[in-house]
């Protein structure tokens, strides 16, 4: 299948566009009208521009409000038909998009519109052109892609097809089994898009909510299974109407729209076991076992105080690396670097950012596949000069410049704590710390533009789920949360983002200059053990008002013993069922960063219910923003 994206899809002027498509690897384009009425040049200028690029003109669109229309109307938009066939040629572009009807003056009927078709088709031809008909889901006569096709059969001419779109099918809930008995020979052009569930109108639902396959909620694997049962080997296209892709780069939104291609078509490779041409050969998504370390950009300033937090935490000193400034802390299965050399990736990011989450490391399965699926992804591989004996761990650029690490056994590179570090023989063989096990899940705050974005990435590159997005509400405005997890929850990934300025995410991104990870869940074998020792060693825990637990009684039957040990330690609780939740989190440090102690008994949420309230704590507790001088 060939792969192409409408230029509606991207934000810039209509030369920007194309660049960007031409560099996100796409070969065709479609033209949408706007974006050539906005152009400052002639249709021929613009078609020069797209053979320079390497690019073709797949589509002209869109045709609007043409069949069923009565006289004059009916004899005006043939007229404006011709019109239009003449700018086409001009492009060298061979399909007209004709969406169906809207008008209030527009007649019903399939005949009649079929009619309409046949003499469109009959003037096409002799331009060299056809015409591809598709079916809206808020059409006036035609919303219904059988519909649709019973018009095109009906026509009968070979300048005659259909477009399919997988939004106007899946937003009506349109039963998809037809599709596989149409000819795939009839079908001109298939365009794709998700899109989250909403109770909305189908307008405005298409027009600000559409999104790249893999982001959204639609059964758009469904609808490729039906189409692949045809047989169709033709073009594959991108047409997304989305106020965060227009407020984006036009370069990022593009390479997310090939990577989206990428995965959804290697994805139906895969559950259907059928090739689908054209397609690159990718490694299986990554399994993922778990975070193996996280590392922190520090100066020697930030060190210091920032290991404090860590001794306190029950984190000890396990290793020194060989060659640079940077040592290694360890708790049970918890990994932390603190990485304060002067030269190299995290000397550089922590200039730019601040004291911050600098890299994650990701134990998987197979680096090495690992990074060449993200390669093929069109993700940005890393790597940077090692020391002598040192593990060279494959890496590819993550959220706000930061890097991802690919761990594994297979390759050697699980010794990296051996081969890089000098151990300080402090984290023994009985070393407990505060009773803190392992890394429960990471929560990266973003752009609100940028959400998408990431989480395509990591459900197209690792072999995660996604959750259904919440919101969260904040004292400074909503935050939008949605989890990325393994089956049986080994990693887990929260992203947030907010439109609002005033929420604490958005805080964060102003603290560090960009994107990253704003806290880290440490879960704990036993909560009360462990907050007693963070206590012991004069560890803040963030305070949790009285008010909370005056309602947990309410709202629960947790014993007033149960919940006086609770207000007694500021632990948060939630409960699912049988399954219980613990949190506890402690003050903002430097940067907004903070660690959260968590306790599961069964439970496979994130306490959303007790989201606001910490919130809450945190921002009565933050520092007053800066204003801005006059």
């Amino acid at each position: 299948m060939q792969t192409a994206i409408a230029t509606v899809s991207l934000s810039g002027t209509l030369e920007e566009k194309l660049q960007a498509i031409a560099a996100a690897q796409f070969k065709g384009v479609e033209i949408f009208e706007n974006d050539l009425l906005s152009f400052n040049g002639t249709p021929a200028d613009v078609r020069r521009i797209i053979d320079d690029l390497g690019l073709k003109t797949i589509t002209f669109q869109p045709f609007r409000d043409f069949e069923g229309m009565p006289e004059p109307q009916r004899s005006k938009v043939f007229d404006r038909a011709e019109r239009k066939f003449d700018l086409m040629q001009e492009l060298n572009c061979d399909l007209l998009l004709v969406c169906s009807n809207v008008s209030p003056h527009s007649l019903g009927g399939i005949d009649r519109a079929a009619a309409d078709f046949h003499e469109l088709g009959e003037r096409a031809a002799r331009r060299g052109i056809r015409v591809g008909f598709e079916a809206l889901a808020w059409g006036r006569h035609i919303n219904d892609y059988r519909d649709a096709w019973e018009v095109v059969r009906r026509a009968n001419h070979p300048s005659i097809g259909l477009v399919l779109d997988s939004f106007h099918a899946l937003v009506r809930a349109t039963p998809l089994g037809a599709i596989r008995s149409i000819p795939k020979d009839r079908i001109f052009l298939v365009q794709v898009a998700d899109a989250p569930l909403l109770d909305m109108d189908y307008l405005s639902w298409s027009r600000h909510y559409r999104c790249f396959p893999g982001q959204g909620d639609l059964a758009v694997d469904d609808f490729m299974e039906a189409l692949q049962a045809t047989g169709f080997d033709g073009l594959i296209s991108l047409e997304i109407f989305n106020d965060r892709f227009r407020a984006g780069s036009a370069r990022s939104v593009a390479v997310d729209g090939q990577r989206s291609l990428l995965f959804m078509l290697d994805q139906l490779q895969r559950r259907t076991g059928n090739d689908v041409s054209g397609l690159p050969d990718l490694p299986p998504r990554a399994a993922c076992h778990g975070v193996e370390f996280v590392e922190f950009a520090m100066d020697e300033r930030g060190a210091r105080a920032f290991e404090q937090v860590l001794g306190g935490l029950g984190f000890v000193k396990a290793g020194v690396h060989r060659s640079k400034d940077v040592t290694h802390w360890r708790q049970g299965g918890i990994n932390i670097v603190v990485n304060c050399d002067k030269e190299g990736f995290a000397h550089s990011f922590n200039i730019t950012h601040g004291p911050s989450v600098c890299a994650i490391a990701l134990r998987v399965d197979d680096a090495p596949a690992t990074i060449e699926r993200a390669v093929k992804l069109l993700d940005q591989p890393f790597r940077q000069a090692v020391g002598p004996g040192e593990l060279d761990i494959p890496a590819v650029r993550g959220l706000g410049g930061s890097l991802i690490y690919f761990v594994d056994r297979k390759s050697g590179l699980d010794r990296l704590w051996d081969a890089d570090f000098e151990p300080t023989g402090q984290a023994s063989g009985d070393f407990v710390g505060a009773g803190l096990i392992a890394v429960d899940h990471l929560s990266q705050s973003m752009h609100y533009e940028e959400m998408l974005t990431w989480l395509l990435f990591y459900v197209s590159l690792l072999d995660v789920r996604k959750t259904p997005a919440q919101n969260v509400m904040d004292p400074g405005g909503v935050v939008q949360s949605q989890v990325v997890e393994t089956e049986d929850g080994t990693f887990r990934l929260a992203l947030n983002a907010s439109q609002s300025r005033h929420t604490q995410a958005s805080r964060f991104l102003t603290d560090i200059f960009g994107s990253g990870v704003q806290h880290i869940a440490l879960a704990a074998s036993d909560i009360f053990a462990t907050v007693e020792r963070l206590r012991a060693n004069g560890v803040e825990l963030l305070p949790i008002p009285e008010n909370y637990y005056d309602d947990l009684e309410a709202r629960t039957d947790l014993s007033a013993e149960q919940i006086d040990q609770l207000r007694e330690v500021n632990v948060l609780y939630d409960r699912d069922g049988t399954a219980e939740f613990f949190q506890a989190y402690t003050k903002t440090l430097e940067g907004g960063f903070f660690f959260e102690i968590v306790e599961r008994r069964g439970y496979e949420g994130f306490g959303a219910v007790n989201a606001p309230i910490r919130l809450a704590a945190q921002t009565r507790l933050a520092p007053p923003p800066t204003m801005p001088r006059l």
